[in-house]
């Protein structure tokens, strides 16, 4: 398994999902113990269950990114998502220790997860955030993320969407829609009227 250096003494490493699910589930409290969410699968009937694990069956063998984040080589985070479309891939959770935030890691981890994802061919990296979570929102909007939405679920309550383009063009389209910029000759070249 190889140890990716990025940021001070601060590593990552690729997981299968069999290898980072048990570590999340050992730590999620302790990255968001001050979050509440709503329990989903805890609301569905035995047979709504059933059907659930039916479809999921159906997805086939979607790529997956599973991340465990390291200092001195303890384990320390993590980031997991998943491929949603040809074109999309899912930012599903990223964690740190709270003893490890608000020192630049998730800042100078992100350029790895998009560089990885990027290779991979996706043409959209898209995550979904508590609107009030700005040491995540921050630094994505730094690192070039768009806001492209919002929500409001049972499961977390309001969530606003952020999302990053690699396509410049597809990038510049998306500017010009949320009205920050003017489209260029070239964005209009590709606008059908």
């Amino acid at each position: 398994m190889e140890t990716i250096a990025f940021f001070d003494e601060y590593s990552y490493r690729l997981l299968t999902w069999d290898e980072l699910r048990p570590l999340f589930e050992m730590h999620r409290t302790k990255s968001f113990s001050h979050n509440m969410y709503f329990n989903v699968v805890g609301a569905l009937s035995e047979s709504e269950r059933e059907a659930s694990q039916l479809l999921s069956k159906n997805t086939g063998n979607l790529f997956r990114l599973n991340v465990g984040i390291y200092y001195q080589n303890e384990f320390v985070g993590w980031h997991f998502g998943g491929q949603e479309s040809n074109e999309k891939y899912y930012m599903r959770n990223t964690a740190l220790f709270p003893e490890h935030r608000g020192k630049g890691v998730y800042s100078a981890l992100l350029p790895h997860i998009l560089s990885i994802i990027e290779k991979k061919g996706f043409q959209i990296i898209y995550s979904r955030h508590h609107a009030t979570n700005n040491a995540v929102i921050v630094p994505k909007l730094k690192a070039g993320f768009i806001i492209t939405g919002f929500e409001i679920t049972d499961q977390f309550g309001t969530l606003v969407h952020l999302s990053y383009y690699f396509n410049p063009l597809r990038r510049k389209a998306m500017l010009f829609r949320t009205g920050e910029e003017v489209p260029d000759e070239e964005t209009l070249g590709l606008i059908n009227f």
